[in-house]
């Protein structure tokens, strides 16, 4: 695949974005604040919100208030860096079974994974905590871990997992970004599993030949958005380039998305990582974003409360300290793109069971935001 079958891309936010039409009309209504970075959070079907804080604590909303105490029985999370205790998911049959499932940073320095957890919450303490998947090779320093969670309709889960850092870090004497294309490597991919952490029969790569059975897919260098139109089951994802070069794609089990081979980004240093912007083979964004806005959480809203926004996805950036509104038309096309303005950076966005918004901000004073028309 190749840009022949995608939305021509559009490069900045400042020549592709304007200001918001639902601005006006949208009321921002802080639910509750004194989060330490927190980085996820999901619903229980009581309607409580658990949220996690990246430095290890499990926190529970009740009634919109932070309950004092964290959830007990975290697992030991790697706090460097980027890492931490990062995603969390309410299996779909929580009612049945109670199972929450967190990714996190586990290790050392010098030699981390990503790791993905479940666990049973049975009042404010974590039982029978299991490890049901790890990326392997492991790495060092702190940095692209992912590592967002998704459930899909048919009851498995899809997990986000970084390229494992920027240069100089190496593997067996490269660049660790080239394990992104790598299929005996978690690192740079979206991985699929069952709920028990066992390997769907269907995922693309699980009769090939030396790929690890888990890939979904693969060429992605930092994905921490990822979202689902659960009526078409089609999955997106929001991506960090490195200087520039963020992206929104639309995620195809089996395909190649090109990091590092394809890149409109930058080194940090200025330098160039590829001359090449597109290839056969491997799958174009729809979104370009240069200057960075450093994505996070996205959601696809299905909702009621905001009737213009059906069918419409809401990407966060951290950089660019906003939401932005991607406008779709009824074939899946961009229309538009609109941001709506936040004091802190943007770390999750999702769209709760009562339909409204929420936004999580990344601050060590973070704030849990709900989204409301204005009456």
């Amino acid at each position: 695949m190749n840009s022949s079958n995608n939305q021509s891309l559009e490069p900045t936010i400042s020549q592709s974005s304007q200001a918001s039409p639902s601005q006006q009309n949208i009321t921002q209504v802080i639910l509750t604040e004194g989060l330490e970075n927190p980085w996820g959070m999901d619903w229980l079907p009581n309607g409580d919100i658990l949220v996690t804080e990246r430095p290890g604590r499990l926190r529970i909303i009740k009634n919109s208030k932070l309950e004092p105490q964290p959830i007990q029985g975290v697992p030991e999370v790697l706090s460097v860096g980027q890492g931490g205790l990062l995603d969390i998911a309410v299996h779909p049959n929580f009612s049945e079974n109670g199972y929450i499932y967190l990714t996190y940073s586990s290790g050392t320095r010098r030699k981390n994974q990503t790791r993905i957890a479940r666990a049973m919450l049975e009042g404010n303490q974590l039982k029978d905590v299991k490890v049901i998947f790890e990326v392997s090779p492991t790495k060092r320093g702190g940095q692209h871990f992912g590592s967002r969670l998704q459930w899909l309709n048919d009851g498995t889960l899809l997990a986000s997992i970084g390229d494992g850092g920027n240069p100089p870090l190496k593997i067996d004497g490269e660049l660790i970004r080239k394990q992104a294309q790598k299929l005996d490597s978690y690192l740079g991919k979206i991985i699929r599993i069952n709920d028990d952490g066992s390997i769907p029969e269907n995922n693309p790569f699980l009769d090939q030949e030396n790929a690890n059975p888990a890939i979904w897919s693969y060429g992605h260098r930092n994905i921490q958005g990822l979202t689902i139109d659960k009526k078409t089951g089609q999955i997106w994802s929001t991506e960090h380039g490195s200087r520039g070069g963020d992206e929104l794609n639309k995620v195809v089990a089996g395909e190649n998305y090109g990091w590092p081979v394809v890149t409109h980004s930058q080194e940090y240093t200025g330098g160039e990582i590829s001359d090449k912007r597109s290839l056969p083979g491997m799958v174009d964004p729809l979104v370009v974003w240069t200057p960075a806005i450093a994505p996070s959480g996205l959601t696809f809203y299905d909702g009621d409360k905001f009737m213009d926004w059906k069918g419409d996805l809401f990407a966060g950036g951290l950089v660019a300290r906003e939401v932005i509104h991607i406008d779709l038309n009824d074939a899946g096309e961009i229309v538009a793109k609109y941001p709506i303005k936040f004091e802190q950076r943007v770390r999750d966005v999702k769209q709760g069971p009562d339909g409204f918004i929420y936004v999580l901000t990344d601050d060590s004073n973070g704030k849990l935001i709900r989204l409301e028309p204005t009456k």
